[in-house]
C-alpha cells in the first residue's frame, strides 16, 4: 500500500489552461488516486522544493527564539476576528484529545492583512515577506485544484471556487501553517505522547510540504496506516471534513499522525514542515452536492471553532 503520485504538470502554475479533453483525463486521475487513501502526491505543480525550504529556513530562525519573545506574537484567544493567527507552543494543542499535548510548535497565518501581529526575526522584515509571498503561490495552485476536483466529480468547474473567494481575509480561515518538531528528551516524554495525534483535517483540502526527517503516516481504508514521506519536487494533497461533507463520502477525509522518531539519532533531530489548510469562506454553508442530505447543511467557521475548544490545552 502507498499514495500514488498524480503529474499535474498540464495544468501546473504558469501554464494556461489545458484542453478539456485534458482536463478531464487530469481530474479523473486524481479522484481515482483519492479513492483509495485520501491522499495524493502531486509533482510538477510549479512549486519547487527551494522554495518550500526557504520558508521552513526563515520560520526555523523564529522558533529557536526564547519562548518570551515568541509569547510576543502568540494565538489569541480573544481576538475573534483572526481566531487562529499567531504561535502556539509545543504541548498546547493535542489533535487527538486522547493524548498528551503533541509535541510540535506552530506559527499560524490566516490572513495577509496589516491587522495582525508579524514577527521580526533579528529586526528585519524577511519573514513575513517569506511567508505572505509562499501563502500566495499556495492560494494559486489551490485555485486550480478546486477547478480539477469539482471538475472530477461532474460540477461546475466553478463550483468549489465560488466558495471560496476570500482566502487571505479574516472572513476565511485558510490557514499557512509553519511546524516545528523540536529534538526529543526521551526521558520527558509522557506516555502516549507523540508528536502529532490522530487526526482527519477540518477544512476542504490541505496542501503538505515536508522536510526529509519522515514520521507521517496515514490511515488507509483497510486500518492499517501507511509512511507518508517527502517525495522530492512534490505536494502532498489530502480530502479535508468539508470536502468529504461536500460529496458525501465519496472521497474521504483520511486520519493521519506524525510519530516520534523510532532512533536516537532521529530524536536529537528536529523536524519541519507546512501545511496550507484551505477552508471555504465563514459565511458558506456546506451541504451535500448530490442532494442526498447524507450530512446536514453546516457553516465551516462554527464547525472549526467546536474543534478548537477540543484541540487546545489553554
Amino acid at each position: 500500500m502507498s499514495i500514488e503520485v498524480v503529474d499535474f504538470g498540464s495544468f501546473g502554475l504558469g501554464k494556461p489552461e489545458p484542453s478539456a479533453i485534458e482536463m478531464d483525463r487530469l481530474s479523473a486521475e486524481i479522484l481515482r488516486a483519492f479513492s483509495d487513501i485520501g491522499f495524493v502526491y502531486l509533482k510538477n505543480t510549479g512549486i519547487e522544493d527551494q522554495k518550500a525550504t526557504e520558508v521552513m529556513h526563515i520560520c526555523k530562525k523564529f522558533f529557536t527564539l526564547p519562548s518570551d519573545i515568541k509569547q510576543q506574537y502568540a494565538r489569541s484567544v480573544v481576538d475573534t476576528e483572526n481566531i487562529d493567527h499567531g504561535w502556539i507552543a509545543a504541548e498546547v494543542e493535542s489533535l487527538n484529545p486522547a493524548r498528551p499535548g503533541d509535541l510540535k510548535e506552530a506559527f499560524n497565518v490566516t490572513t495577509l492583512t496589516s491587522l495582525v501581529k508579524w514577527p521580526s526575526v533579528n529586526h528585519k522584515p524577511e519573514f513575513r515577506e517569506c511567508v505572505e509571498s509562499f501563502f500566495k503561490i499556495c492560494e494559486l495552485l489551490t485555485v486550480r485544484i478546486l477547478k480539477v476536483i469539482a471538475l472530477g466529480l461532474g460540477l461546475e468547474g466553478d463550483f468549489f471556487i465560488n466558495k471560496h473567494k476570500k482566502i487571505d481575509s479574516n472572513q476565511n480561515q485558510t490557514t499557512l501553517r509553519s511546524l516545528y518538531y523540536p529534538s526529543i528528551h526521551k526521558p520527558s516524554v509522557k506516555s502516549q505522547q507523540i508528536r502529532c495525534g490522530e487526526h482527519s483535517d477540518y477544512g476542504t483540502f490541505t496542501l503538505l510540504f515536508q522536510d526529509e526527517c519522515g514520521g507521517l503516516e496515514v490511515m488507509h481504508k483497510s486500518g492499517q496506516f501507511v509512511a507518508a514521506p517527502r517525495i522530492p519536487n512534490t505536494v502532498l494533497l489530502n480530502i479535508g471534513d468539508m470536502l468529504q461533507r461536500w460529496t458525501s463520502d465519496r472521497l474521504i477525509s483520511t486520519v493521519h499522525r506524525v510519530l516520534l522518531p523510532q532512533s536516537d539519532d532521529k530524536m536529537c533531530q528536529s523536524r519541519q514542515s507546512l501545511a496550507f489548510f484551505v477552508h471555504p469562506d465563514d459565511n458558506v454553508m456546506v451541504t451535500c452536492c448530490d442532494g442526498s442530505e447524507k450530512y446536514p447543511p453546516i457553516n465551516p467557521l462554527q464547525y472549526l471553532k467546536e474543534h478548537f475548544d477540543a484541540t487546545y490545552k489553554m
